[in-house]
């Protein structure tokens, strides 16, 4: 196998395929990725045998092949050498791989590719597209709430699944912790009708989320039951769904709040940032105090004090006082992009529903806290 390429442009594949590999690896070949030239491209892979990264590049072909190389070193390598070089990678044989570049040259000892697993794509026959702005949207909004309790491994992800709203199917995301929950939506795309109802595991979204930085337009989604592809441009992420079932969250959905609080947006955020400085760092808890037109911010801590701040508000309801988790409030508050913020609460024990005024695509329901 030989081949000629841009630092630049192995560099950039590299930072997308190494990410995928994990520091610590029992099984030595997941530990690199493997590179194959054929007459037409140069591809390089990496998995970690629950997600798959596949990447095509340009380059000038000598002699086709394919060699297993360690990834982070390789990636490390090529991050160092000067923008605009040209890299040579030369391998003679299937236990060394020859990197030049200019002055420098680096042996990197290689293992078998025989060794490297391939995970099989099986039949996805549900593929829709989506432009890569509507698939950010729906991440961003949900993915906070995300659960990072591995015993809980079903919350380990974001739950994506056709729905039906006023007789409006449209494509839905949903994540929680059992503290607060995420819905978001947006009208389904041709073809995400039949999905399954699948459950993308938190690495598999943190990897096509960055790749939708890079600036692609549209992306294409297959599912199966137990698996996803991802595709954009010469990339291909493939990954295992988690084998699991999401819990029904129209059940956990309050639907008796009757008491309408709202909010400006920026103020309040910045005031229970404000209020939580002073609350323990264990509980982050505040206390909302609700009246006509008025509300009060309250936070104790034994430690540090307590600490007050009253807001007008848009509220006619009965007097109330509610407990959150200041951190749990703020992630939420950070969704909603319009001016202002929209509860619907019925007592102090029942979850919140936050929404944003101005958009209904997203629906964020809050467990409260005993303050």
């Amino acid at each position: 196998m030989k081949l000629t390429l841009s630092r630049d442009a192995l560099l950039k594949s590299l930072s997308h395929v190494q990410s995928v590999v994990e520091r610590r690896n029992t099984i030595p070949i997941l530990a690199n990725v493997l590179i194959r030239v054929t007459a037409q491209e140069v591809s390089l892979t990496a998995t970690d045998m629950e997600i798959e990264i596949n990447e095509a590049i340009e380059a000038q072909i000598s002699k086709t092949g394919a060699v297993t190389a360690p990834a982070h070193t390789l990636y490390e390598i090529v991050r160092k050498l000067p923008d605009g070089a040209q890299v040579e990678l030369n391998a003679a044989s299937p236990t060394q791989l020859t990197l030049s570049s200019g002055r420098s040259n680096f042996k990197l000892g290689c293992l078998p590719v025989e060794d490297f697993p391939v995970m099989p794509g099986g039949d996805l026959k549900h593929t829709f597209r989506l432009s890569a702005a509507d698939f950010r949207a729906l991440i961003d909004r949900s993915r906070f709430a995300i659960s990072t309790e591995e015993t809980r491994y079903y919350l380990n992800g974001i739950y994506l699944h056709a729905a039906k709203t006023e007789k409006v199917h449209v494509l839905r995301a949903v994540a929680t912790d059992g503290h607060r929950l995420a819905r978001v939506e947006m009208p389904a795309p041709e073809g995400a009708k039949g999905i399954p109802g699948v459950i993308l595991p938190r690495k598999t979204v943190g990897e096509v989320r960055k790749l939708i930085d890079e600036g692609s337009d549209e992306i294409e989604i297959a599912l199966s039951e137990t698996k996803a592809r991802f595709t954009f441009g010469g990339v291909v992420i493939t990954s295992k769904l988690i084998d699991g079932t999401f819990p029904d969250y129209e059940r956990v959905s309050p639907s008796g709040n009757d008491k309408l609080l709202e909010v400006d947006t920026s103020v309040f955020a910045a005031a229970v940032d404000r209020v939580a400085t002073i609350s323990s760092e264990k509980s982050r808890a505040i206390k909302i105090s609700l009246s006509p037109g008025h509300l009060v911010l309250t936070a104790h801590s034994p430690e540090a004090g307590s600490a007050t701040e009253e807001l007008e508000a848009k509220y006619d309801g009965a007097l109330l006082d509610i407990g959150f988790n200041a951190r749990y409030l703020l992630d939420i508050l950070q969704q909603v992009e319009g001016d202002g913020a929209r509860f619907t609460l019925a007592d102090a024990t029942a979850p919140a529903i936050i929404q944003d005024v101005s958009d209904a695509s997203a629906l964020y329901v809050l467990m409260p806290m005993r303050v």
